[in-house]
């Protein structure tokens, strides 16, 4: 039996979980988010609590992911999530118009990237990005592809980081 797939998720007041088929559909303040629901795992909503079901054990696997996705969609939908990057670098910045941030890292040419729908982005003192969204799995992809630009280099430490993220920094040559 799955330890994780085998615990219920509790819905929260302010949050509405509805089954359909094979999709689960969480509404809250923040947003809407469906889940599908793969063949050989069952979800039910069990007065304030989601319970998944498997139909037999060649879905393991599946038992335990579909309740995380479950239990996350719920999260995201009351409080959201946020991903913080610091910009690390003389004259690195990044500014923000609109749904477009533009990202000065270092390369002959500024970077544009434009915001999703779904996601809040603060930029602040030009070198902090924060990130926000009531999809966890979204506001994960955004910080990494932002961070894709320009990784951190392991001998400065220059670059797009993660803010609780340690860079470990290699010794430089040395003249003997």
């Amino acid at each position: 039996m799955s330890r994780i797939g085998s615990k219920p998720v509790a819905i929260p007041a302010g949050v509405k979980v509805s089954v359909a088929g094979a999709e689960v559909t969480v509404e809250g303040k923040q947003g809407k988010l469906v889940i599908p629901v793969p063949e050989g795992t069952e979800v039910a909503v069990d007065g304030s609590n989601v319970v998944v079901t498997r139909k037999n054990d060649n879905c393991k696997a599946l038992h335990g992911l579909v309740r995380s996705l479950i239990n996350n969609a719920v999260i995201g939908v009351m409080d959201g999530y946020k991903k913080e990057l610091a910009i690390v670098g003389v004259g690195y910045k990044a500014t923000l118009a609109g749904k477009k941030l533009t990202l000065n890292v270092g390369y002959s040419h500024a970077i544009d990237y434009m915001v999703p729908d779904g996601i809040k982005m603060t930029v602040t003192d030009g070198v902090k990005i924060l990130i926000e969204g009531f999809d966890k799995q979204l506001v994960g992809e955004v910080a990494a592809r932002i961070r894709r630009f320009k990784k951190p280099e392991p001998y400065k430490g220059k670059g797009i980081r993660y803010a609780d993220e340690h860079v470990v920094i290699k010794p430089g040559k040395t003249n003997a």
